[in-house]
């Protein structure tokens, strides 16, 4: 005993040998003094005891002061010191009836300490372990908890893992219990094999299961580790795959599971019996529902006699006229499928059978798990209220704008639940708040931005009200931007929005020249807008807004004015044109259709609508904005989800053009199409634009040659500048692929895509051409725009040529308005040439694929596109990306 309890002592004893050590027995009791074969108890005292009372030990037993006893009786008092499992030794010592239990007390536990887990953390381990600190020491405990341990890395797919516990000792009869793990390798399943199987390939059946064999293609997949709840829903899977083909009779006889010599690979095989194909024969419909008319409802059935038979058929047909029934106010119909199975003919008829059921009513609806939002947000997005009829659709209709919210978790359900009464129901709404709110910050250094800054917050449910709140700001050289809005969905608890927002923004246009990004426009503008909507119908809805904006358009005039005025042999004219103030007072309304289960990520449905917008109450800009767009989402199974969407607008305009050669819709008012409406292109990539090359070939310097051959955007001797156009149309295709549920659990969501569109409907600029300048160089007949660049030829400085003078009345020199002359040394050159490119209502095509991932720093988006079709002039761009985060 004195060895047991030295203070100070620290020993690790191992406490199992192995992982699953046989059960360690109760410690030998000394065997009981020979006593005759009945003695009478005289006195009892127990000793060695030190945080248990003699009364607690005493209670345990069933020996008592003044009992006769024999050998057997003390057996059974040893037996029941060992069931107690406090104490690590004891014994009973017999002096003629004068009865010592000499006890050592099991150890108190001081602490709980996990080593070597890296792939499972902690938080998950502690809970399925029961020792606990100040908990007395068993070794049965122990051996329970090791299992419990490598039972959780059984199910993670490790099985190699072992846990070897260890005891620490310390003062004052205390240990620390140290589970040393080595977690091994996760087991991977090598492969599977399917025995029995006739009508269908090994490839097929595999691809039906949620199992996979380890391989490059599975690398990503989580699903490749065994795991015994996935081997029993694969035998469900495959079950389902048969019955759905016909094969009402297959089952599957065994599965085992092999794991191998090294605990690291798996090898899963499957003895199947597949049995007979079967037909539909005889399909019908009785019903005791008064709405419920038989043969109305066996024309709709999808089954046909003489069709395959399918179970999963069957059973989609039970759940719609389940549907079916809740439309008329039966919530809990009670559907039944009679089977009339024929195995000679191998056939399969069936009756559905509709039992009678009262009209149920909505007795209460509750909503659980809104710890941010209001109960009011999620109540008034119901279409049933409490003491109306059920109506399924209702129930419906009501998932799909509580899941339109994006608030809570994704495919929320509304429970049934019955009622007080059988015509009653409750409907409890369980729901799981996600953040709403979304932060996007970025910074970053180019050499054609320079330094830049872009920081946006949106909050979707501000206060948990419902209320929308969004700010951003954006500072680069070349832009910059405030930004602040407000949306009310719900007006003094009225179906009625109300919202609006002011913004501040600068644009600074540009184009390239020699690799260098310059300055074209400068746009500034400062506005507000109001908007208001109310719903109509159910999925149709009415928007007004207000808006006005004041404009600024410059140039710089050290660089594109001459003479006091915007020249447009330097800006061209159609900037010329854009430039001044004014005002625009703008008056729109939208009509919406939307009927989509899900307007943040549908699967179904589809939407529609119709914008415009009147520019002419007040301000200096008139012309009238039509847009109308349309989507359309199709579920075409196996979770994969169809998107179409077109869209088009036109800007008709009034009044007279700035000038007589301009088009009458400005530059700044025109629409504009790229990315990221159109991947595949850049910023403003597609329709008319403007290019003039400057690129003068100097070989010969006696006769330079003007390059004109169209380059990649940025590249010397080039200048692109993009137009816009009165008219465009675009329309997309894409596919969303799913994945294997690895990937799905790292948040990638892949697609598909293809996109189609023109923007076009400009009236073609005033342009300087090359033919304008060579016919006006001294010495050559003719007349039209005379400014020339001069070039001199030992210093290879440009600049352009002084104005031409003439001797006037008096001996006066006055200018001609030629700028003809070059300074000494200095040659004359023809300075560029303007093309007009892009003004087409032919489509560009652009295919790719994306990615959206839901990355740990936020919602992140990349996409790879390639122009199949462009035209001259486009520019294009293969590569995209944006992320934000949310909160």
């Amino acid at each position: 005993m004195s060895a047991l309890l030295m203070a100070g002592t620290m020993l690790a004893t191992p406490l199992m040998a192995q992982v699953a050590p046989p059960a360690v027995p109760a410690p030998t009791p000394a065997p009981a003094a020979p006593t005759p074969a009945a003695t009478t108890v005289q006195s009892i005292t127990v000793v060695g005891n030190q945080r248990l009372e003699a009364q607690t030990i005493l209670s345990y037993l069933r020996l008592r002061v003044g009992q006769t006893y024999d050998r057997a009786t003390l057996d059974q008092a040893l037996k029941d010191l060992a069931a107690t499992e406090l104490f690590k030794d004891f014994q009973i010592t017999d002096n003629g009836g004068a009865l010592q239990i000499q006890v050592a007390e099991n150890p108190v536990i001081n602490r709980v300490i996990l080593e070597g887990n890296k792939r499972l953390k902690e938080e998950k381990i502690r809970p399925e372990i029961k020792l606990a600190p100040r908990q007395i020491f068993t070794r049965s405990k122990v051996r329970a908890d090791v299992a419990r341990i490598i039972e959780l890395y059984k199910r993670q797919g490790r099985f190699a893992a072992t846990v070897e516990p260890k005891m620490v000792s310390l003062d004052q009869n205390r240990v620390d219990v140290v589970f040393e793990i080595n977690e091994g390798p996760k087991s991977k399943v090598r492969q599977i094999s399917i025995i029995g199987n006739e009508k269908f390939s090994d490839g097929d059946l595999k691809d039906e299961m949620a199992t996979k064999e380890s391989g490059l293609l599975t690398i990503l997949s989580s699903n490749t580790s065994y795991d015994p709840d996935r081997l029993a829903y694969d035998q469900q899977k495959l079950r389902l795959f048969y019955l759905q083909n016909g094969y009402a009779d297959f089952r599957v006889i065994s599965a085992v599971a092999e794991l191998t010599s090294n605990k690291q690979d798996f090898i899963i095989t499957y003895v199947v019996e597949e049995g007979e194909r079967y037909k539909f024969s005889d399909v019908d419909v009785k019903s005791e529902l008064r709405d419920f008319q038989p043969e109305m409802l066996k024309r709709l059935l999808p089954m046909k006699t003489g069709d395959w038979y399918d179970a999963k058929l069957v059973e989609d047909t039970v759940e719609s006229l389940s549907e079916t029934a809740g439309l008329f106010g039966y919530a809990f119909a009670d559907i039944n499928p009679e089977f009339r199975r024929d195995a000679e003919t191998r056939t399969m008829g069936i009756t559905f059978n509709v039992a009678e059921s009262p009209r149920t009513y909505v007795e209460r609806i509750d909503v659980n798990g809104n710890t941010l939002t209001h109960d009011k947000v999620v109540r008034r997005e119901f279409r049933l209220n409490e003491g109306d009829a059920f109506n399924s659709f209702g129930v419906k209709r009501t998932e799909n704008r509580l899941n339109s919210l994006g608030y809570f978790q994704e495919k929320m359900e509304i429970e049934r639940k019955e009622g007080s009464a059988p015509d009653r129901i409750i409907l409890e709404t369980n729901v799981e708040e996600k953040p709403t709110g979304e932060l996007s910050l970025s910074a970053g250094f180019s050499s054609i931005e320079n330094f830049l800054l872009q920081a946006s917050i949106r909050q979707r449910n501000f206060r948990g009200l419902g209320q929308q709140l969004q700010a951003s700001v954006n500072y680069s050289s070349y832009s910059k931007s405030v930004e602040l809005g407000f949306t009310e969905p719900y007006l003094f608890d009225r179906n009625i929005s109300i919202g609006g927002s002011i913004y501040r923004r600068d644009l600074n246009s540009f184009n390239f020249i020699n690799n260098n990004r310059r300055t074209t426009f400068q746009q500034v503008t400062t506005g507000l807008q109001i908007n208001a909507g109310v719903p109509l119908t159910e999925f149709l809805n009415f928007f007004g807004r207000y808006s006005i904006n004041f404009d600024d358009v410059t140039l710089d005039q050290s660089l594109y004015y001459f003479g006091g005025k915007c020249d447009p042999l330097v800006a061209g004219r159609y900037l010329c044109d854009a430039i001044g103030n004014r005002t625009t007072s703008l008056l729109g309304f939208t009509l919406a259709y939307d009927d989509r289960d899900n307007r943040i990520r549908p699967t179904r449905g589809q939407s529609l609508s119709l914008s415009q917008d009147f520019a002419g109450l007040g301000g200096s800009v008139r012309y009238v904005r039509t847009r109308v767009s349309g989507s359309k989402h199709f579920n075409l199974g196996s979770r994969f989800i169809l998107n179409l969407s077109v869209e088009g607008g036109y800007i008709y305009p009034f009044g007279d053009a700035p000038t007589p050669t301009s088009d009458k819709v400005r530059l700044t008012d025109r629409f504009f199409l790229g990315n990221p409406q159109m991947r595949g292109f850049d910023i403003r990539g597609v329709g008319p634009r403007v290019i003039r090359f400057t690129g003068v070939d100097l070989t010969d310097p006696a006769n330079p040659i003007l390059d004109t051959t169209i380059r990649q955007q940025g590249r010397s001797g080039q200048i692109y500048d993009a137009l816009g156009g009165r008219a465009y149309y675009m329309g997309r295709v894409e596919l969303d692929i799913p994945l294997g549920t690895g990937a799905k659990e790292l948040g990638l969501r892949p697609s598909l895509f293809l996109d189609v569109g023109s923007v076009f409907g400009v009236k073609r600029p005033t342009l300087t051409t090359l033919a304008d300048f060579r016919d006006t160089r001294p010495g050559v007949p003719g007349s039209g725009l005379t400014k020339y660049l001069c070039r001199n030829a030992s210093t290879g400085v440009t600049q352009f040529a002084d104005e031409t003078t003439t001797t006037g009345p008096g001996n006066t020199i006055v200018g001609t308005g030629q700028y003809t002359t070059c300074p000494t040394g200095f040659s004359s050159l023809a300075p560029f040439e303007e093309r007009f490119y892009g003004d087409t209502w032919m489509p560009r095509i652009a295919i790719g694929a994306g990615v959206n991932w839901n990355s740990p720093f936020g919602p992140f988006r990349i996409d790879f596109a390639y122009a199949l079709r462009k035209e001259e002039g486009d520019d294009v761009k293969r590569f995209s990306f944006n992320v934000g985060t949310q909160f």
